[in-house]
């Protein structure tokens, strides 16, 4: 048998619905990041960098994108005889056919992967959070306090915290009492989603709960394990952190990296983040093209000016275009004399000609105000936009659109197209 003294298992099967029509065609961690990378790239450059060789990859919605960026984790050096990275997508057993139905189901279904291994210990990931953390440092400190389970927490702004779990603690960072989602916290220190487990304690408790329905780490495991006299220690975090599911954290984390000192570098040497590059030509900016603040991926043609902005790989901006405050991702591309402002355009969308977008007061959104806010314009992957429309703020835009779809050339503030495949 192999021994490993930690394996990873990494929770990639979202579906990120508050993305909205960014994830329409693919996972949440396959969403484009920062212009070169994924979301999934984060905590899998932080597992080989920390020492972490083997990786089960747990998917689900839409899987094909992160399975083909994932492939047999060359990028990563996860590419292993022994170990490495294995992608785990729910599958049919002899008596049923089981989806994923909670964080702690889905590494439940995936017990007789982690027995291979015969880890000491099992750290549990989400594949939806930019950070860069050294979990051998976490390891250290669930080592010393003889723990059955490490959290990864951080503080947060107390209005913030009920979004979270919330820990309690005692003097020894044990935690002595937590609130999944609480509507009133009485502590600021939320779980960043990362955990440690003693392989002991997590088989336990996974085997135990194995009928709950919707079985989860926040709201099932962890308080089974302080039930039963387990020892839970909050290991906390100081570095930045971000978990970006909404529009709004999403833009702000792509704009984030280009502050003139960036909160979140992708630029050191020591701690790399590894992607799968597929784009091998150059970027090119013209002579009377104007770019200031941008990341700019490989294999870009800029002809026209782009400021603020995060513009992904093999993206084309053409002559008389101005881009500001906006995110761009790979094989787009804006038509001559276009405006961009303060848009979310996904991969493979072709905006035409003389188009206006991000203007205007703004207005809630009339499909779904709670995720196209944040005064955004939203455009999911191959969508097409006609020539010479104007597109207010708070929308989103799916589908292949024409003229007929902008009353008098205009999509207001608040005006949502999502057309369905097919039609």
């Amino acid at each position: 048998m192999i021994k490993k003294e930690m394996i990873a298992m990494l929770l990639a099967g979202g579906q990120g619905s508050r993305l909205g029509v960014l994830t329409e065609k693919v996972a949440k961690p396959a969403v484009a990041f920062g212009g070169k990378y994924r979301i999934i790239d984060f905590p899998l450059s932080n597992c080989i960098n920390s020492g972490i060789d083997t990786v089960g990859v747990l998917t689900q919605y839409q899987p094909l994108r992160l399975n083909t960026h994932i492939g047999i984790g060359i990028p990563w050096d996860l590419d292993k005889n022994e170990g490495g990275v294995t992608v785990l997508p729910p599958y049919e057993k002899s008596t049923n056919s089981e989806w994923y139905t909670g964080t702690a189901n889905a590494i439940y279904q995936n017990m007789a992967y982690m027995e291979t291994y015969n880890p000491e210990y099992v750290l549990i990931l989400s594949g939806d959070h930019i950070y860069k953390m050294d979990y051998e440092v976490m390891l250290d400190y669930h080592k010393a306090n003889h723990a059955d389970v490490t959290i990864a927490c951080m503080p947060v702004p107390i209005e913030e915290a009920s979004r979270f779990g919330v820990m309690i603690t005692d003097g020894n960072g044990r935690i002595t009492e937590f609130e999944e989602k609480p509507e009133h916290p009485r502590s600021n220190l939320a779980s960043m989603g990362i955990y440690i487990f003693s392989w002991k304690a997590l088989k336990e408790s996974l085997t135990a709960l194995k009928d709950q329905p919707s079985c989860d780490f926040g709201k099932h495991i962890l308080p089974y394990c302080r039930d039963n006299g387990k020892r839970l220690f909050a290991y906390e975090f100081n570095g930045y952190w971000k978990d970006v599911g909404t529009l709004g954290s999403y833009w702000e984390a792509n704009m984030e990296l280009i502050d003139i000192i960036p909160e979140f570098n992708l630029y050191e040497e020591f701690w790399k983040i590894y992607t799968k590059g597929d784009i091998i030509r150059p970027q090119y900016v013209s002579g009377d093209a104007v770019v200031d603040r941008c990341i700019i991926g490989e294999g870009a043609e800029i002809y026209g000016e782009v400021h603020n902005s995060v513009i992904g790989a093999d993206v084309r901006i053409e002559k008389g275009v101005v881009v500001r405050d906006s995110i761009i991702m790979r094989h787009s591309t804006i038509g001559e004399g276009t405006q961009v402002n303060k848009a979310i355009i996904a991969e493979n969308v072709h905006v035409g000609r003389h188009v206006v977008m991000g203007v205007g007061e703004e207005a809630p959104n009339v499909l779904k105000p709670n995720i196209y806010g944040f005064g955004l314009v939203t455009v999911g992957e191959k969508a097409v936009i006609p020539d010479g429309v104007t597109i207010g703020k708070n929308v989103c835009i799916s589908g292949e659109t024409s003229l007929e779809d902008y009353p008098d050339g205009t999509l207001p503030s608040g005006g949502a197209i999502v057309e369905k495949d097919g039609e």
